[in-house]
């Protein structure tokens, strides 16, 4: 247990957790020809225009016009399998929408609704759009430019919409009605076109005022993700003359994002990790990251500091770094304090802290930060920072890293359940979380399952063949053996195209 686990951290440490795959993939739904409610006129015009932008700056994108009930739940299905491999997975949905008993609801255009429960039965909801993008490797987005006017006047019982539920909305509310607040997971983030009270106006020419925002701020190159929609807020106040804001909900990692790519003279390290990524942020973005920090935005803050852990960069500066560390870490951020445990436990800008370091590697755990769990793991196996050597513990934190898709935890567990040293697993679970490393886009785990796979048992690799084969990716033997045959499925996995 030992060897297997010291060398594979030891290999992560080295190489991290790197996708070869810079997939950007994008679901864009219009729905305007309602069947039994009132039609929309610009929404399949915004889709149309908001796929060719995406086009253009290098998204793979699924176009759908008024798909029904049954061909949006195909396309969703579709769409989650193949965001599993991409970088960055963007959901746009132009169509009317309601909210229900505190959850929100996309209308397909062949619902027939005479009540909450039709609603419900017939409709997608928000979690379903944001299950469909969950398991893309680094972003998810979901973007609502739903209706302008409430579509079921007195169908749904307003009465039994859950008392807490913050109406946000961006249909709005003739007669009531309206989206609730989203609270999506760490790493996504949901775009509303317009916050509670106010309508989302239709516009002229053609587009709505938000879809003319996205086309316009999208196509930007060096135009950072968080910086993006904010502009798209500014210009849609500016156009409707502050009667329509837009809002977004979600906490976005701490990795940069150039939807356009870079600008003149930048490098373009879009959906690159670490403190060299925010390198390329401009001496203006910069500026417009410290407005939006003073104005409590944790991923600004974050930016920030990784901005001033850079050595290379003229904004070195570790004291000033870990101030911002702190105030994030403060405010809830679980990367924060994550990347502030290591600055204690290293003394970065700061004197080593040991104490501190695991109370904030234990803090961030407790949100279920999956870099924190694994590290945990680690520091419980060896012992360190002032804890004894825990093997039992550590299995436990290693476990729960992998099933929260960490893909370092992920092969580690597979690893382990291969010694035989989890006692309730077998050689179908170890492939299981082979399989999940790959298409969580571990480097690591593709080229140590293609240049050495006889580091795992025989049954191990054959039970990998054999889930290679239930998603398509493999028709060969089930014979362990890793030939051309499945070393080009596991390519295929991973997400790389042959």
């Amino acid at each position: 247990m030992a060897i297997r686990l010291v060398a594979i951290w030891a290999l992560c440490m080295l190489a991290g957790v790197a996708s070869a795959a810079t997939d950007r993939v994008a679901l864009v739904l219009g729905l305007g020809a309602y069947q039994t409610i009132e039609p929309l006129d610009n929404t399949r015009n915004d889709a149309r225009a908001i796929a060719g932008a995406l086009k253009g700056i290098g998204f793979d994108v699924t176009l759908s016009l008024d798909a029904t009930s049954s061909q949006l739940r195909q396309l969703m299905d579709d769409f989650a399998f193949r965001s599993e491999t991409a970088d960055l997975a963007l959901i746009y949905f132009a169509g009317h929408g309601v909210e229900v008993q505190g959850e929100n609801f996309l209308i397909p255009v062949d619902a027939d609704i005479n009540s909450n429960l039709d609603v419900q039965r017939q409709s997608i909801s928000l979690k379903q759009l944001l299950t469909t993008v969950e398991r893309a490797r680094k972003m998810r987005i979901v973007i609502l430019d739903s209706c302008r006017n409430n579509p079921l006047g007195d169908v749904i019982d307003l009465a039994k919409i859950s008392p807490e539920a913050t109406l946000t909305t961006n249909q709005t509310t003739r007669g009531g009605g309206g989206l609730a607040a989203a609270k999506p997971d760490r790493g996504t983030l949901v775009a509303f076109a317009a916050k509670d009270g106010q309508v989302a106006l239709d516009g002229t020419g053609g587009n709505s005022p938000y879809a003319r925002a996205l086309i316009d701020k999208m196509v930007k190159p060096g135009l950072e993700i968080s910086l993006m929609f904010r502009q798209v807020r500014d210009m849609v106040l500016q156009e409707t003359n502050n009667l329509q804001e837009p809002h977004t909900y979600g906490s976005l990692t701490g990795i940069p994002f150039y939807l356009a790519g870079a600008a003149d003279g930048q490098v373009d390290i879009s959906g690159n990790i670490g403190q060299a990524a925010w390198a390329a942020i401009r001496p203006d973005q910069e500026e417009q990251m410290i407005a939006l920090a003073n104005l409590g935005d944790t991923r600004s803050m974050l930016g920030l500091a990784y901005m001033r852990l850079n050595p290379s960069e003229g904004r070195f500066d570790p004291t000033e770094a870990v101030a911002f560390l702190e105030k994030a870490a403060g405010a809830g951020s679980a990367e924060a304090q994550f990347e502030l445990a290591k600055v204690y436990e290293r003394g970065t800008g700061v004197p080593p802290d040991p104490a501190r370091a695991l109370d904030l590697y234990q803090t961030a755990a407790a949100q279920n930060y999956a870099d924190a769990i694994n590290d945990l793991g680690f520091l419980h196996y060896q012992g360190g920072l002032g804890l004894a050597p825990d093997p039992q513990k550590a299995l436990e934190l290693f476990e729960r890293a992998a099933d929260l898709r960490h893909p370092q935890a992920q092969f580690n567990f597979a690893a382990l359940i291969d010694d035989g040293l989890i006692e309730s697993k077998g050689p179908a679970d170890a492939a299981h979380y082979l399989y999940e490393a790959l298409r969580s886009g571990s480097s690591d785990v593709l080229d140590l399952l293609t240049s050495r796979p006889q580091m795992f048992s025989r049954q191990t690799r054959r039970a990998l063949q054999g889930q290679l084969k239930d998603y398509d990716f493999y028709a060969g033997a089930l014979d362990g053996e890793f030939g051309p045959g499945t070393k080009k499925a596991i390519r295929l996995a991973y997400g790389l195209k042959e």
